[in-house]
This record gives C-alpha cells, structure tokens and sequence, in this order.
C-alpha cells in the first residue's frame, strides 16, 4: 500500500474522485516575466487514478492556499469538528537573489505539498486545494523548458581545523536530541552547538553543525544569538476587490521601487495570480470617484497619473487598482 494511502482511513480514500491530487513534487524551477522578474515552480502532481501532470504555481500562490485552508479550517476558524492542524508553511524571504531563494524553498515545498496531501480527505476535497492542483488549459498546452529533477540545494560549509570561533554568528545550543525524519531535516543531539543560517518560519529555522545543514524545530534549542530581524518588503500594491456590492482591500508585497511602472499584461497576470479562479477586469478611479476599466498599456499612464493626485502611503505605489469580475457591468454605474 502506498504512503498516502497508508496515512488515511482506506475506505475514505476509495471513494475520492479519479482526479483528486494525492502526490505532487517539483521538478524544476522557470523563470518568468511580469510585472517583475520571477519564479514558478513545475510541480509534477499525479492523481489517484494515476494521471501525471504538470502546473506551475508562484511562491505567492502556495502562500494564498495555506492561508485560505488555514482560515477556513485551522485551530481558530472555529469550524469543528472539521478543525485541521496544517504543516508548517515555508516563510517570506524578502532580500536575496531571486533564483537562490525560489530553489532554496523547493525542499521545503515538497515537503509542506507531501505533508498537505496526506491530509483527511474532507481537506483533499476542498474547492481551493483542489484548484490549485489542478491543471488549466494553457498549462496543458505548455512545455517544461528543462526537467532537472532538482536536488534539495546543500550549502557548502567550509571546515578548517584551525577554525577560531566566531562569537558573533547567530547560534543555539540544543537542549534535547532530534533526530529528523526528512532529508532537509538536521540531526544533533542535547548540548551541541548549532549555527543558524535562517528562519524558515516562526517554528523552524536552518542551521549547521559539523556533520551537515538542514532545518529543525526551534522548540528544541535555546537561542544563543539570534538571526537578524527580517527586512519588509520593498512595497506594497493596495488593490480593491468589488464583488457583489462588497469591497475588500488587499495590500499585495512587492520586490519593486515604487516608481516602477507595469505594463498592462504584467498586471494582469499579477492579479490572476492575486484572484485565482476568477474572470477578472481591471479598472481605476477617476477624480470624480467613477471606475474606469483599462484595456491596454495606453491606459496604464493615465493610471499612474491619476495616482500621483493622491496622498502616498510610505512604500506603497502612489496608483491604486480596483478589480472587478468581466461580466459585471453594473459597477460602472453604481459607484458614488
């Protein structure tokens, strides 16, 4: 019997759909063009009728899902008995080179998609995890650039007998043995000395001793000296979305100077990407508090001109975008 079946009652996972997601790892990582220079991962996903697949999905995507699964069933969506502790999701990392971060979260990745979809089958049922594995038109018509089956990346510690400690390195003393159950996980035992490399989230963190690198529980370890406090983002995006005569706000991080000016495809796709599953417009307002949707690039000036007239927030873009649904027409007419 398989893993995944191992880890769910039998029965259940019998009356799962052919089409439900039950594995998925990612085999390599592309590099894309937007609103910003970014990374997709290109997850292989098989079903349980044995389908194999490819999609591709942003950092910011895996992050949209674990929060929406986190709202609507975790320990405080208070939605028992469909109440679900969540693996740990890999943290933001907002400084350093684009690739090096996107192919260092690939082993976190797999293991937080291994873990989510060993998940009861109540969450291998919800609409959002579902959407996410599953595989759009375009994305069956695109080709992998290169399947490089990535390792897990390994850093290169330096080891030199005449070493003199460094007072200074972020480090922890271990205060109970682990012994890790993954590849990416780092083993030691109580009392040894362990460098911190980074935080992976608000319980683990990457560290070395002097037989390898990998990611532990910081609950097993006594912080010596800790990492350096994590930079912001270097701006935000406010966007509103109209839905139904609701409006909801969502400040959307951004690696990008704030006088950076999208293209409108960039945007597009940045919101598609903000709005899964949603046929979506894009819209600004004008003077007069009247939404106009924009078409093209031409329009993407009259965007920003039209935002340097208000007040800019600190590290927020001086344009704000309005989002709504392509068929909903209405909104035009209805805005005060």
């Amino acid at each position: 019997m398989s893993l995944p079946r191992q880890l769910r009652d039998e029965s259940d996972f019998e009356q799962l759909p052919e089409d439900v997601a039950v594995s998925a790892h990612i085999a390599d990582v592309e590099e894309r063009s937007g609103f910003t220079v970014y990374y997709t991962f290109v997850i292989e996903v098989r079903t349980k009728g044995g389908s194999k697949y490819f999609i591709y999905r942003r950092y910011s995507q895996f992050f949209t899902l674990h929060t929406k699964l986190e709202n609507n069933y975790g320990p405080e969506s208070g939605m028992a008995p469909y109440i679900f502790t969540f693996p740990p999701f890999p943290a933001k990392i907002y400084v350093g080179n684009k690739k090096e971060i996107a192919e260092s979260r690939i082993p976190l990745l797999n293991a937080y998609m291994k873990a989510l979809l060993n998940s009861p089958v109540w969450i291998l049922l919800d609409d959002d995890l579902r959407i996410f594995f599953y595989q759009t038109a375009d994305e069956s018509k695109r080709i992998p650039r290169a399947l490089r089956r990535l390792r897990p990346p390994t850093r290169r510690i330096k080891k030199n007998s005449q070493h003199i400690l460094d007072m200074e390195r972020p480090r922890a003393e271990a205060l109970f043995d682990f012994n890790g159950n993954a590849n990416q996980e780092l083993n030691f035992k109580c009392g040894d000395l362990i460098y911190l490399l980074s935080r992976v989230n608000k319980n683990w963190l990457e560290g070395s001793t002097a037989d390898g690198v990998g990611i532990f529980p910081q609950s097993f370890v006594r912080i010596i000296k800790d990492l350096p406090e994590e930079k912001f983002p270097v701006s935000y995006l406010r966007c509103y979305f109209h839905d139904c005569d609701v409006c909801s706000i969502r400040d959307i991080p951004l690696e990008e100077d704030v006088k950076k000016r999208p293209s409108y495809n960039e945007l597009l796709h940045l919101m598609r990407d903000q709005f899964p599953g949603i046929d979506l417009a894009l819209n600004m307002k004008d003077p007069d508090g009247d939404l106009i949707r924009l078409m093209d690039n031409s329009d993407m000036e009259l965007l920003v001109i039209n935002g340097k007239r208000k007040s800019q927030l600190e590290n927020f873009f001086p344009w704000e975008l309005h989002i709504t649904r392509l068929d909903d027409l209405d909104v035009y007419n209805n805005m005060e």
